[in-house]
């Protein structure tokens, strides 16, 4: 990706004005009455000076201020209307690519937004995409290009009429404008690659926020402020002096702009108050071409001003459509295959390897593996032996390196991804509510549970009664992330949530693994109602969770190693012996 973004990937975002055309047309419209006022305000006061002063006619000055309070009310009125409607397409604009950018991210697979390779991938970075970058498109668009438009239809005319009033004295002031377009050319340039890096500090600014407010007891538990204060203060130095360094490049833009062109204004009072005396042009006709040759040089001036904006948008649209172009890892077939109804629930692994980006020894390796429907599996391992990994690529958050794996006989990768993961539920370790009401977190599992629905799901996966003491009941909020509910508490809504879902196979990921025994027992209880009739995989690092299902599986680097059921691995598995005896010591795991 280049440094120095091209304006031109600004011409990108257009396709998102064409609903708007009719606002852009009489945008337009008033922006040219506006400017035409303007211009027109010039020809009045040459009228004023020559035919009310000199002339000392009292009547004539009364009609052209007259005439001139008209053209200022139609000044007044077409810049209100064009104000509104650019704010209004600005902020429009603004909003339709916000949306259509999450939009956009939300099919992306959960592997785009963790991987370590690619920090400008985090969360965080692009919620400062979403907001920051978006917000500087909203100004140019709903501020800074109005101006340009308005200024250089005013150039335009103040350039004509000048050369209609006094053709040499034009030149003199027309000489500025080449010599202001090479320093506008050459700061450009530098505002451009600095606009990027500036953008980058500050997203970088709030990535590291979001990641230390989200962990806020951990930095407190550790106290770990100070350390942090630290660094955040030197990241925010760095935004601020990657900043500075862009601003200084438009000041000295802006500075040697102004600074050239109203040096060829004051040549040309000069020249043109020598005319005056000499008797070669009028005062009136002076003063005229002043007001137009003040009009081009402050109309050069916003030009360069707004050239900075360009550059800094520039940037900004970069690192927005560099999400927008980004495609799905995890896209659905062309002809999707549709699932059975009703499904039965077998899965099969052939085969299968996985080996996670920027990694060199596979994640998994070779499985082969056939789930009856309905069968309750558990599988068991030391950490990171690859079980998690294994429930990630049946939900298709990844795809295998190579092998299959299929649901009912169809190959996973021929399956929308949509349709697919609505036949699966997941209950995680650490599962996440979002912020509103206990009804909405559970609504997940199913948009239009009625609340009878919402009842009988929190009474099976026994979280009524804790629900029902909530301040609110259902409707109680539960903040960001549910912070205010214990474990357990999370752990029986996610439960509720899933019995919501009612899928036919059911992932269990360590649900139970860090709940203190009374919560244990009552999740555990509730998921064993969850199970019932249902194809489900467990994992559990506590084998006491898990020593009742159907059969056991054991996975060590990647590879099943063993299988069978509690007693049989205890026979045949020296690790599933190994960790029985960690866990149950020696003569109760052979008891």
């Amino acid at each position: 990706m280049s440094s120095r973004p091209d304006p031109r990937i600004l011409l990108r975002l257009l396709s998102l004005l064409a609903p708007y055309r009719g606002r852009l047309a009489l945008a337009a419209l008033a922006l040219l009455m506006a400017s035409g006022s303007v211009l027109l305000l010039g020809q009045g006061l040459r009228l004023v000076i020559d035919r009310g002063f000199m002339d000392a006619d009292s009547a004539a000055l009364g009609r052209t201020l007259g005439m001139m309070l008209v053209v200022v009310t139609v000044l007044a009125m077409a810049s209100a209307l064009r104000y509104y409607l650019v704010s209004w397409i600005g902020e429009r604009l603004a909003a339709d690519l916000r949306r259509r950018v999450f939009d956009h991210l939300l099919t992306l697979e959960p592997g785009f937004f963790e991987s370590a390779q690619a920090p400008d991938q985090a969360a965080g970075e692009i919620t400062s995409r979403l907001t920051a970058d978006t917000s500087v498109l909203q100004s140019l668009f709903g501020s800074s290009i109005s101006l340009a438009l308005r200024n250089l239809v005013m150039l335009i005319g103040a350039v004509l009429l000048m050369l209609a009033t006094q053709p040499w004295l034009s030149a003199i002031v027309l000489l500025g404008i080449p010599a202001t377009v090479l320093p506008i050319l050459w700061f450009g340039r530098r505002v451009r690659g600095l606009s990027r890096a500036s953008q980058d500090r500050v997203a970088e600014l709030g990535r590291y926020a979001d990641e230390a407010l989200s962990g806020i007891r951990t930095i407190q538990a550790f106290t770990h402020e100070r350390l942090d204060r630290r660094d955040y203060a030197g990241r925010v130095e760095e935004a601020f002096a990657s900043a500075i360094a862009r601003t200084r490049q438009r000041a000295w833009l802006t500075g040697v702009a102004m600074l050239v062109v109203f040096a060829g204004v004051g040549i040309m009072l000069w020249q043109g108050g020598l005319a005056v005396l000499a008797g070669e042009i009028s005062a009136g006709e002076l003063s005229a071409f002043v007001f137009y040759a003040v009009l081009a040089a402050g109309a050069v001036a916003t030009l360069a001003e707004v050239a900075g904006d360009v550059q800094r948008a520039a940037g900004a649209a970069e690192r927005l459509l560099e999400l927008l172009d980004t495609r799905p890892g995890i896209a659905p077939p062309s002809r999707p295959i549709p699932l059975p109804r009703p499904l039965a629930g077998e899965i099969r692994l052939e085969g299968v390897s996985f080996t996670y980006p920027g990694r060199k020894t596979p994640a998994l390796e070779a499985i082969d593996l056939t789930i009856r429907p309905g069968e309750r599996v558990a599988l068991v391992g030391p950490s990171g032996a690859g079980k998690s990994t294994l429930l990630a690529l049946l939900l298709r958050f990844h795809d295998p390196d190579s092998g299959t794996l299929r649901l009912d006989g169809i190959d996973l990768r021929d399956l929308a991804p949509f349709e697919l993961r609505s036949a699966l539920g997941l209950v995680a370790q650490e599962p996440v509510l979002f912020t509103g009401s206990v009804a909405d977190n559970l609504r997940y599992g199913d948009f239009d549970a009625s609340t009878d629905a919402l009842r009988r799901a929190a009474e099976a996966a026994n979280a009524l009664a804790f629900i029902e003491a909530l301040p609110r009941g259902f409707d109680t909020p539960l903040g960001p992330g549910g912070v205010q509910l214990s474990g357990g508490q999370r752990q029986r809504l996610a439960i509720a949530r899933a019995l919501l879902k009612d899928p036919r196979v059911l992932l269990l990921d360590e649900a139970t693994s860090a709940l203190d025994a009374e919560s244990e027992r009552l999740v555990q209880q509730a998921l064993d109602r969850l199970m019932v009739g249902r194809t489900s995989l467990v994992i559990a690092h506590r084998l006491a969770t898990v020593a009742a299902a159907d059969r056991l599986l054991v996975i060590d680097e990647g590879r099943l190693v063993a299988a069978g059921s509690h007693d049989q691995l205890l026979d045949t598995s020296p690790l599933y012996r190994r960790l029985a005896e960690l866990q149950f010591g020696r003569q109760a795991a052979q008891g």
